[in-house]
């Protein structure tokens, strides 16, 4: 047993649709959420840049002692996770990683996924699934708004509307049997996505991961016997706007503010 918490992180409340999961499956974890809405969006952003934000991220939740960190986020798993991976004692959980197994092995023919510039043009999922399932066809479409009209609660305008029904139409081309949402913000438009084509259609990647996550955590005796605390909401700006949006997915009543010197690197990587 380890009743270290388990740090969490995305760069705003798209996140919060796996650490729900999380909590559902393991309710005596002791969550340490970070929300790095400086920073947002990550899907616009180099390799090099998201290195050295994802450094300070992980070194914050170093000096938090954690026993794991969740990389909540679609595209830090895809960009950052081969170079971070062995820099640190703590467990890792890398979206992209995690999920693509578990979708690999339902030997589906084609698969679409909807991501953001950065996932999109890493092609971390079609390579990863590849690894499982060679003759799966993958195909990858980003969506480049999408982040901002689910962290700006856009969803019933019709501009957005339309941006989502222009994306969507493009990958229905391909006949995919399966649609993975690989950004956390996307399972925030649903309600927009489901008016157009079946919602059974979607994956959502966060209950896949949460599965992950425990079964590797049973398995390395990691999991926490008792609850110390309920979970710490931290973030890097405007805390009462991740407040407010958060409510979609998790009922945040308190986000503490970060000041950027105060992820000052506790170690060099």
């Amino acid at each position: 047993m380890d009743n270290s918490p388990i740090g969490v992180f995305d760069s705003g409340v798209g996140g919060l649709s796996v650490f729900s999961q999380l909590i559902k499956l393991l309710p005596n974890e002791n969550y340490l959420y970070f929300a790095d809405t400086l920073n947002l969006p990550y899907g616009n952003k180099s390799g090099e840049e998201l290195i050295e934000i994802t450094k300070n991220i992980f070194n914050f939740f170093e000096s938090k002692n954690v026993k794991a960190v969740v990389m909540a986020c679609n595209t830090t798993s895809a960009l950052t996770y081969d170079f971070l991976k062995s820099r640190y004692k703590f467990k890792i959980y890398p979206t992209v990683q995690n999920v693509s197994k578990q979708i690999a092995l339902q030997n589906y023919k084609r698969i679409g996924v909807f991501a953001t510039n950065g996932t999109v043009n890493s092609h971390a999922y079609r390579n990863q699934i590849k690894k499982y399932s060679q003759n799966t066809e993958v195909f990858e479409i980003a969506c480049p708004n999408w982040v901002s009209i689910a962290e700006n609660q856009l969803q019933n305008t019709q501009e957005s509307i339309s941006d989502v029904k222009y994306h969507l139409d493009k990958m229905l081309e391909y006949k995919p049997d399966k649609i993975i949402l690989g950004c956390t913000h996307y399972p925030y438009l649903m309600s927009i996505l489901s008016k157009f084509t079946d919602s059974e259609m979607f994956i959502d990647p966060a209950k896949i991961f949460a599965k992950e996550i425990y079964s590797d955590l049973l398995n390395n005796e990691l999991l926490a016997e008792e609850k110390n605390h309920e979970p710490i909401f931290y973030v890097s700006s405007n805390p009462q706007h991740f407040i407010k949006t958060s409510k979609l997915f998790y009922d945040v009543q308190y986000a503490e503010e970060i000041n950027q010197l105060d992820l000052v690197c506790t170690k060099k990587v």
